[in-house]
């Protein structure tokens, strides 16, 4: 099998659609031999912020010297940037062979979805790449998500707020006790900036699964002014002049959360320096997240889908337009149509000069039909524009030198645009 045939039938599997549940990958792992029983492993689940925390954990394990892995999702131009070893991309071949192994365990009682082929592809690369630890994103909630056949050193949840509510439920509790679903008896579970209900609903399933749970700002903290400049206390060490290379003040819970996971597993012999602490934050790189991608003017990708995430990213812009008297915000905007459109472009709404609407080459994306249906006329200048290529032309020809062009309201536009910019074919499904 070559590598583009592999890839046509991974995103093949499509068809299927999104199956919660684990009974695929249960019986996917034991056709496997177990694979992932064979890897030490970070979980780590959250609304917003799961990426980059597992990045960020990532990154400081590697600095130390771990062979580590990384898995996540969606990728933005190839299908590999979903599964790394030292930030290195799966190779080609690897995706090839693995997946031809996968379809021959598979039977006619045995169909997954693209996400669980794709996890049990990584947990067999990581497992006989022999890594010393994997770090896992969640894909999609947490109790039923695929990577939730593992039994992790420890996990984190990261952020809890109103997304996917066909799948996870309507409220923050339900979605709350989705996530909650990778807590595991015994294992710490670190939490970030969560409350309220969703906050009440972890603490119950972690109590009643014995899982002792570290919280931001009680059992740690990150302090400064920025991730550019922080401080950072926690349960068994205290760092000074730290610095994330991740724009955007968000990142400073990311950073904790990541900091504190690596103080959880430090107990089951997994050591970082202080040094190594150091060196990964500084190092760490997390594409299609207040990405700056161009100068003069300025182009900014954020993969940002949902209000709460708009609200970070108008924090981030409000702070860059206010240092830059004249500037302008230029806005190229696009979302699945399952997404909170106008809950998602209310807090941007204030910053935008120039509005342009597109929509990423998708059956799930919204048109700029039904985002203009929901903006209405709340911005003053507005341009339609369905092809991302065209729109991206068009919001250059809009903006002067000193001016912002920000793409946002989803990583899938992102990942067209970065295809653009580089120049490269896309990868059929991103999702």
């Amino acid at each position: 099998m070559t590598y583009s045939a592999a890839t046509a039938y991974l995103y093949g599997l499509q068809k299927h659609g999104i199956k919660l549940g684990l009974d695929n990958m249960r019986a996917l792992m034991e056709r496997l031999g177990h694979p992932e029983r064979r890897i030490r492993s970070l979980h780590i689940g959250g609304t917003n912020g799961k990426g980059s925390t597992a990045a960020m954990t990532a990154a400081m394990l590697q600095a130390a010297g771990y062979r580590t892995g990384l898995y996540t999702s969606p990728h933005l131009v190839d299908f590999r940037e979903r599964i790394r070893i030292n930030q290195a991309l799966i190779p080609e071949q690897q995706v090839a062979d693995l997946t031809e192994r996968l379809r021959a365990v598979l039977s006619p009682d045995l169909t997954p979805t693209f996400f669980e082929l794709t996890t049990a592809l990584a947990f067999l690369y990581f497992a006989e790449a022999v890594v010393d630890v994997a770090v896992l994103e969640v894909g999609l909630g947490g109790r039923f998500d695929a990577t939730n056949v593992v039994e992790p050193m420890a996990c984190a949840i990261t952020t809890i707020d109103l997304d996917h509510q066909e799948y996870l439920g309507k409220t923050v509790r339900s979605i709350g006790f989705e996530k909650a679903g990778i807590i595991k008896p015994g294992v710490p579970v670190v939490l970030g900036r969560v409350t309220g209900e969703a906050w009440t609903v972890i603490r119950e399933v972690a109590q009643e699964r014995g899982a002792p749970m570290m919280e931001l700002e009680r059992d740690f903290s990150a302090i400064g002014p920025g991730p550019e400049q922080f401080s950072y206390r926690g349960s068994t060490r205290s760092l000074q002049n730290l610095a994330c290379a991740l724009a955007g003040r968000h990142q400073l819970d990311n950073a904790a959360c990541a900091l504190a996971l690596i103080e959880a597993i430090e107990a089951k012999g997994v050591a970082v320096s202080d040094d190594a602490v150091r060196l990964g934050l500084q190092s760490v790189f997390w594409e299609g997240r207040l990405e700056w991608v161009e100068q003069h003017p300025a182009v900014l990708l954020d993969g940002a889908h949902n209000p709460a995430a708009a609200q970070v990213l108008a924090a981030y812009l409000g702070d860059w337009l206010a240092s830059r008297p004249g500037a302008r915000l230029i806005m190229v905007w696009g979302m699945m149509r399952d997404k909170d459109h106008y809950g998602f472009f209310a807090p941007l709404q204030p910053l935008v000069s120039e509005l342009v609407l597109t929509q990423a080459d998708m059956a799930r994306s919204a048109t700029v039909q039904e985002l203009l249906a929901a903006v209405g006329d709340r911005v003053p200048r507005y341009h339609e524009s369905p092809v991302t290529a065209d729109a991206l032309v068009l919001a250059r020809t809009r903006a002067a030198r000193q001016d912002l062009i920000c793409v946002t309201g989803s990583l899938m536009l992102v990942g067209e645009v970065k295809a653009l910019i580089r120049g490269c074919g896309l990868s059929p499904l991103r999702g």
